[in-house]
């Protein structure tokens, strides 16, 4: 099956973060758990999300995460986990790139492989992502 793109848009339903470095360390560690909404191509409500961040200043900083999504990819029904890594600067925007953990598609979605992304703009309630994907 040749590459496919698809795209939509998701939503943070709860973002529980807690620091992991000792006071007054820099950079500061954090945790976050994360719940988002995908709609469009992916849609999956209610996404399990894990993220490590550093926080270089209190504004900036880089992140690493996994993501397990659930639901339906353009119609495919299943399930698969994406690793993620990314960046947020003084302006609040968040930049992030995401691949699917090699095996990790279930039903509908077995040998799924693929690569995404999306640019957050602080203040901004829906963030668009694009995937490309093949199904082996």
């Amino acid at each position: 099956m040749p590459t496919q793109r698809t795209t939509g848009l998701f939503t943070f339903a709860d973002w529980q973060e807690r620091t992991i470095s000792p006071d007054g360390v820099r950079p500061k560690l954090a945790h976050a758990s994360v719940v988002n909404s995908f709609s469009g191509g992916i849609e999956a409500a209610g996404t399990t999300c894990e993220y490590t961040i550093a926080y270089v200043t209190e504004k900036t900083g880089t992140f690493t995460g996994m993501e397990l999504l659930a639901g339906r990819l353009d119609g495919r029904e299943g399930s698969f986990a994406v690793e993620e890594r990314g960046s947020f600067a003084e302006d609040g925007s968040v930049r992030c790139e995401f691949e699917v953990v090699a095996g990790s598609g279930t039903g509908e979605l077995t040998g799924l492989r693929g690569t995404g992304g999306f640019v957050a703009r602080h203040g901004e309630p829906s963030v668009p992502y694009t995937f490309d994907y093949e199904l082996a």
